[in-house]
């Protein structure tokens, strides 16, 4: 057994199979396009290679797509063959295994669970750091997230490899909690250690965007553009970030300019480059900002997804260029298929049960929440759903629309409350309270 630079301990005998998988870890963290050839590159040098058939199975299963869990299950079926080909394998990729055995039925968090129990005693292995990160991210689970980072960051030595992603990660789960101070300052260290660390410059971002530093936070991304431009899709992502900022100054056309040219710069149906481009256009239409046929093109990729419940975060985005475009057809289908959804087993039926559900009602104007109880409710279980609190800032604005096109002000004022305790009150906002407060003396 040998150990790679990033501390997991590993039954490959190919030196070469070792260096890419290295590489496919760095891109990994670093949200570079070049992870999945240098992933390739492992399994050629050592078909049998078992981290390597891991983190393919957690690609596919990260990606949301219903139909890769199919070459998931491929991966998965493939990391036992090589277990039983290294005589069992080390206990870490044995631990990697299970793991996305966990996730293939359908438990994130069960997997994630898993990762951080099998190495308690060695928190700082970033690969199953960063899976554990990633799945709880995605099955909305703060809490566990935080935990988990804090301990990571507590034990990695500030000179390993793996320190300034560790710190970003840490970072990131700070501001989600809302310690806005702490995490500035450890993003701004783990930048300082590993400048590559796209993860901590978001961080970063996230920080000023909820403090209402709107300056501050072009800044920030323009200052780092050099790093955060060489990624992969997460490059999207960054300029959607940037893109909200313009939106706060008001400058919509620098936002349009941004979303044609960096947030939505290819056609593509990965659901975060979705989120990023129907959360940006609905709130540029809320800002009276007239948005051409930018919604047909991603109306057409959500009509294909109409049956694709994966991931309910995914799928109401996905709704959303529905109701935009007023294809109803699709958007009662894919309401009935979340309702459906919320009648099965696993992590994402008892999210579509607790949030989805109504969400999807609230996004396609059949009705809003009847009463404060069930307001409050929904509110409390909206970080079930997973993503950023500043991707689910787009529900939580729909809501205030949708609460408001209903009369109900008192509602409207009521997720204005809970939304300052994470978010300075913005242009958008207010506008949204005008309106309805328009549409009420009409």
């Amino acid at each position: 057994m040998t150990r790679d630079a990033f501390d997991l301990s590993t039954s490959t005998d190919s030196a070469e199979a070792g260096r890419a998988f290295e590489e496919a870890v760095y891109g990994l963290a670093t949200h570079r396009p070049n992870t999945g050839v240098a992933l390739q590159a492992t399994l050629r040098a050592d078909p049998d290679h078992v981290a390597g058939h891991a983190l393919k199975g957690f690609a596919n299963l990260i990606l949301a797509r219903s139909e890769l869990t199919v070459p998931a299950g491929d991966a998965l079926a493939q990391a036992r063959r090589a277990l039983a080909a290294k005589a069992g394998g080390s206990l870490d990729e044995m631990v990697l295994v299970e793991a996305l055995a966990d996730a293939m039925d359908g438990s994130f968090l069960r997997a994630a669970d898993r990762l951080d129990a099998g190495f308690a005693d060695r928190a700082h292995v970033f690969l199953p750091f960063k899976i554990s990160h990633a799945l709880r991210f995605m099955a909305g689970d703060r809490t566990g997230m935080l935990a988990h980072s804090k301990r990571a960051a507590a034990v990695v030595s500030a000179g390993a490899p793996a320190a300034g992603f560790i710190y970003g990660c840490y970072a990131f789960c700070l501001e989600e909690a809302g310690d806005y101070d702490r995490a500035m300052r450890m993003g701004r260290m783990a930048v300082r250690l590993q400048p590559q660390d796209s993860w901590g410059l978001h961080a970063v971002s996230h920080v000023f965007e909820m403090r209402g530093e709107t300056d501050e936070g072009i800044d920030w991304l323009e200052g780092s553009r050099s790093e955060w431009s060489r990624c992969n899709n997460f490059s999207f992502h960054m300029a959607w970030h940037l893109a909200l900022l313009h939106l706060e100054r008001g400058d919509h056309d620098r936002v349009l300019a941004l979303y044609d040219d960096e947030v939505r710069p290819q056609p593509t149906d990965d659901f975060r480059d979705m989120a990023n481009a129907v959360s940006l256009l609905w709130r540029l239409n809320r800002m009276g900002v007239h948005v051409g046929t930018r919604w047909h093109e991603l109306a057409d990729f959500a009509r294909a997804r109409q049956n694709d419940t994966t991931l309910i975060f995914a799928a109401l985005h996905n709704l959303a260029a529905l109701v935009a475009v007023g294809d109803w057809n699709a958007v009662q289908k894919l309401v009935s298929n979340i309702e459906a959804k919320a009648t099965q087993t696993g992590d994402q039926a008892r999210v579509a049960a607790e949030v989805g559900v109504p969400l999807a009602r609230m996004l396609a104007g059949f009705d809003a929440p009847a009463d404060c109880q069930m307001l409050d409710r929904l509110m409390l279980n909206l970080p079930k759903i997973g993503g950023s609190n500043a991707q689910r800032d787009f529900f939580v604005l729909a809501l205030a629309s949708a609460l408001g096109r209903s009369g109900d002000m008192a509602g409207v004022s009521r997720v204005r409350h809970v939304r300052g305790h994470l978010k300075a009150e913005d242009r958008l906002f207010r506008r949204i309270q005008h309106s309805a407060g328009m549409g009420l003396l009409a």
